[in-house]
C-alpha cells in the first residue's frame, strides 16, 4: 500500500536537532508509519498496539532488548 505523499509527518520530541531524527505519521485503519531522517524513503508501517508494546518494552528494558 503506497504512503500518501501528503502524510502528516511529525518529528519525535526525543529526536535532537541533528541527523537521525525519527518521524511518525498516521496511516489508514489504525496504522502508524515510521521513518528516519537519513533514509526517508524507507518507511515502516505497523499497527498502533504493536508500536505501543515496542515502546513499553524499550522503556522497561532499554534499547538493547532481544526477542
Amino acid at each position: 500500500m503506497p504512503i500518501e505523499p501528503t502524510a502528516a509527518w511529525q518529528k519525535s520530541s526525543y529526536s535532537s536537532e541533528a541527523s537521525s531524527c525519527v518521524y511518525i505519521a498516521p496511516g489508514p485503519q489504525n496504522t502508524i508509519h515510521l521513518r528516519e531522517s537519513d533514509t526517508p524513503e524507507e518507511i515502516l508501517t505497523t499497527a498502533r498496539p504493536q508500536l505501543a508494546h515496542l515502546i513499553a518494552a524499550i522503556k522497561a528494558n532499554g534499547p538493547g532488548i532481544t526477542p
